[in-house]
């Protein structure tokens, strides 16, 4: 049996910080415990480093079809970016096609990712067309294949949206065996008709992309969301909030006892809309759904994870070269929307967060592991550093500084979101089960390494 010893690291969960070693055994955690002498096949000194539990990406679109090209980062580029960033695990999107099965989706999705994936990988079912004989897909996918939640679309209409009713139907139908329906929560139809008044209008540039999707598109969304899922008591989960608008739907649900999980991304605690104001169609970089808010809106995510209304942060990881940006160069609509950001979220989670006090280590680890890993059903074999989980572990040192570039980094785009920003905080070796995969910028896996995570149903007693 290969062991493997971690010596002198400060290892951090969600609830405690500590110093440590840790014995691997195979794929596991064996053993934590002061001065280990316990013999391993190989040693790694941690010394003045933190660990950390290896990140869950709950929000990736790798090899996705979308707007007429597709995402430049397949499983096998994606999950190797997300490896040298500190993130072992991510849970992609699926997608039903019209008129087609939810299992026709899955297993579209799974020859994506078998053989290529770097990473482990789970799936969310994205549902855009539900019926009666979509409802009875879901008992299976949840018991058999352990795809345990299912994404709604709010926008998009004629493409992936679905309706109120719709959606009610879905949530009645995962309440039954487990399932939790996860939602884009922006007004379709309130977008679509801003889109077509701004091109008729002449106003094409990147600039009108948000313009056309303002803060009450996506707050409208939310409450009505939370409304549907109040009337049958069920949970739901909202991806990649953005404003203060949307969070205070969340706060005055929290007041009638509604149980709801909120996702927000890195670049929304980040970046802001003045990008969309660069010249020489440079905003398109950031041009994805919901767009980039106001500083005031950064401040009130932030906030909203210190207050517990914010329980994940992702990536919504969905890149695209600048010559497919550019099939919308005279018309933003025509943007393909998303963004690089995979390989940035631990390092720059720690480096704006952590090292600014906005939120502490134990916050951290939470919202980047522990609390993805609960709410979608892979605790505590992922997102936490336990005896008998998953040897996912971080070395990651805390004072190294570097800084974030398109010529340094692994996913497959011509730009970074975060070019030229200085990061303090830089992951030094990560273990995939056990398994040293990169170190100090090296990867010493390939594809095919990854597995495919089934995941266990839905339960509010999995995030106690």
């Amino acid at each position: 049996m290969k062991k493997t010893l971690i010596k002198n690291g400060t290892v951090v969960t969600a609830t405690d910080v500590f110093n440590a070693d840790i014995l691997i055994e195979n794929e596991k955690v064996k053993t934590i415990g002061r001065n280990i002498s316990e013999k391993a096949d190989s040693e790694c000194d941690a010394t003045g480093c933190y660990v950390f539990p290896g990140g869950i990406d709950a929000h990736t679109h790798l090899d996705l079809p979308f707007m007429g090209t597709f995402s430049s980062d397949d499983f096998e580029t994606g999950t190797l970016a997300a490896l040298h960033g500190g993130t072992t695990s991510i849970i992609d999107f699926a997608f039903q096609s019209k008129k087609k099965s939810l299992k026709e989706g899955l297993a579209a999705w799974h020859e994506k990712a078998k053989g290529k994936a770097v990473a482990d990988y789970a799936f969310h079912m994205a549902v855009i067309d539900f019926n009666k004989e979509t409802a009875k897909e879901i008992k299976e996918l949840i018991q058999k294949e352990g795809v345990t939640s299912f994404k709604t679309f709010m926008a998009y209409k004629g493409a992936i949206m679905i309706d109120d009713q719709q959606m009610i139907a879905l949530m009645n139908e995962c309440k039954k065996w487990g399932g939790l329906v996860t939602v884009h929560a922006e007004n379709g139809d309130l977008v679509d008709s801003l889109v077509q008044a701004s091109r008729e209008a002449g106003n094409l540039t990147p600039r009108y992309h948000a313009l056309t999707r303002p803060e009450i598109t996506e707050s409208e969304a939310t409450g009505r969301a939370l409304d549907l899922a109040f009337s049958g008591n069920h949970p739901v989960y909202i991806v990649h909030m953005t404003c203060e608008g949307a969070l205070n739907r969340v706060r005055e649900a929290t007041k009638r006892n509604q149980q709801v999980l909120v996702e927000t991304c890195v670049q929304y605690l980040l970046l802001d809309d003045s990008l969309y104001d660069l010249p020489n169609f440079e905003g398109s970089k950031w041009v994805m759904s919901p767009p980039l808010r106001k500083k005031r809106d950064q401040e009130a995510l932030w906030n909203g994870i210190n207050q517990n209304l914010v329980h994940t942060v992702a990536t919504d990881h969905c890149p695209f070269c600048m010559d497919q940006k550019k099939m919308g160069l005279q018309d933003f609509s025509k943007i393909p929307n998303g963004a690089p950001g995979i390989e940035n979220r631990m390092e720059l989670m720690f480096s704006e967060g952590v090292l600014k006090d906005r939120i502490s280590l134990n916050q951290y680890v939470s919202i980047n592991c522990t609390a993805p890993a609960k709410i979608f059903g892979l605790y505590p074999q992922k997102g936490t550093i336990a005896v008998g989980s998953d040897a996912d572990l971080v070395i990651f040192d805390p004072k190294k500084k570097h800084v974030l570039s398109k010529d340094t980094q692994h996913m497959r785009c011509d730009y970074s979101s975060y070019e030229g920003w200085e990061v303090t905080g830089k992951v030094r070796s990560v273990f995939l089960r056990g398994t040293l995969a990169i170190d100090n910028g090296k990867a010493l896996i390939g594809k095919g390494f990854g597995r495919y995570l089934p995941r266990k149903p839905f339960s509010q007693h999995n995030l106690i």
